[in-house]
């Protein structure tokens, strides 16, 4: 695993708007990197799709032990919403994607940081904006990346149960999250759906007929929505979910997987595990980080040494409650620390995509740098 660095295209911005990248400046920075790129041998390649999947089976195997145990409680779930989830794991309603971040540097077994389970974002730019900036580079060029195919593979498991129409949702201010979906729709209908799209603050509940409706008030059968499962059934209309025959993508059941309470109980059932370090619902000693269970972006993310505080970033979560895991060492290149987003599109590893910072928290601006396999 190596970091180069090249010259960027002259027109690298018209290039990636062309595929929808169109938030690829921040703040007057590039978001998006092509100055440089991140390099990986076939067997390192091998290596990160290897834990990617295992991990992935350790998950889903936590998800039917906390439904049996009804281990709720740790992921701050309702009580009401309990048997929801229960309905939606026993259903098998589909699940489509989900990121892993992984720290990684080649050397060293891949270690999981987190689980992005039900609204992980930067899939435009795996999928698609890098793949276009290896052809563009080099033709013959190869990448560890097949997602886009296998989301086409997702939806036509889904079609092959359920034909009718996908109502994809995002917030209407937030426009990475809007490309994300606009591509996800955009693959459902290669897949042959019928589709809409709709803002998440325009659905709309009808009292008559006890459905959710979109504008045209036409029943939502199937949704997908990007809009965390921890929000929604917080809102006031939330209450209706358990109400409602409506299909949710993600499914309820992710709002297990989607809590950061899964390290320490993923930890404590595989202690052995190369893929995973020590976890605890306690602080721990050494160095370690204490993340809040829902928190996203690497917001009000907090580095240990002891009692002393190493680094800590801001945001709405500060009050916890929190999880502590023990520091994993991100190896620097050129000053800066990569994590790997590790995509698992229905149920098997596809493909990665890197972001990185000159801190060795991720957070939203952190940016995204393509990768080739030499």
């Amino acid at each position: 695993m190596h970091r180069i660095k090249i010259d960027p295209r002259p027109d690298w911005q018209k290039r990636v708007e062309k595929y929808g990248l169109h938030y690829h400046t921040l703040r007057g920075e590039p978001y998006w990197d092509e100055s440089a790129a991140y390099q990986f041998t076939a067997f390192e390649v091998d290596t990160l799709e290897a834990a990617t999947n295992e991990l992935h089976e350790m998950c889903m195997n936590l998800v039917q032990e906390v439904i049996d145990e009804r281990m709720f409680g740790l992921f701050l779930i309702p009580k009401e919403f309990e048997d929801y989830i229960i309905q939606s794991w026993e259903a098998e309603e589909p699940s489509i994607y989900g990121r892993f971040d992984l720290a990684y540097d080649g050397v060293h077994p891949p270690v999981m940081l987190e689980y992005n389970a039900d609204t992980p974002t930067a899939l435009v730019e795996a999928s698609v904006a890098q793949w276009y900036w290896l052809k563009d580079i080099d033709e013959r060029g190869d990448q560890f990346n097949s997602i886009h195919e296998k989301l086409l593979d997702a939806w036509r498991s889904v079609l092959e149960k359920d034909d009718s129409r996908i109502h994809f949702a995002a917030m209407s201010d937030a426009m990475e999250d809007y490309i994300t979906v606009e591509y996800l729709r955009d693959t459902a209908i290669q897949a042959g759906f019928d589709t809409e799209y709709i803002n998440v603050e325009a659905i709309a509940w009808n009292s008559l007929s006890n459905r959710f409706v979109d504008t045209k008030m036409r029943n939502i059968q199937r949704i997908f929505k990007l809009y965390p499962w921890e929000w929604l059934i917080r809102e006031e209309f939330g209450k209706n979910i358990l109400r409602n025959q409506t299909h949710w993508i993600e499914p309820a059941w992710k709002m297990i997987l989607s809590n950061k309470a899964i390290l320490p109980l993923l930890h404590e059932r595989h202690p052995d595990c190369p893929y995973l370090v020590p976890a605890s619902f306690q602080p721990l000693t050494g160095e370690y980080v204490r993340k809040p269970l829902q928190s996203r972006e690497g917001a009000n993310v907090t580095i240990f040494r002891g009692d002393t505080v190493q680094r800590s970033t801001e945001g709405v979560y500060g009050e916890g409650p929190f999880v502590y895991q023990q520091l994993i060492p991100i190896k620097p290149h050129d000053d800066r620390y990569p994590v790997i987003g590790s995509w698992v599109v229905n149920g098997v590893s596809c493909g990665i995509g890197i972001r990185e910072d000159d801190s060795p928290i991720t957070q939203n601006t952190s940016r995204f740098v393509p990768h080739q396999m030499v």
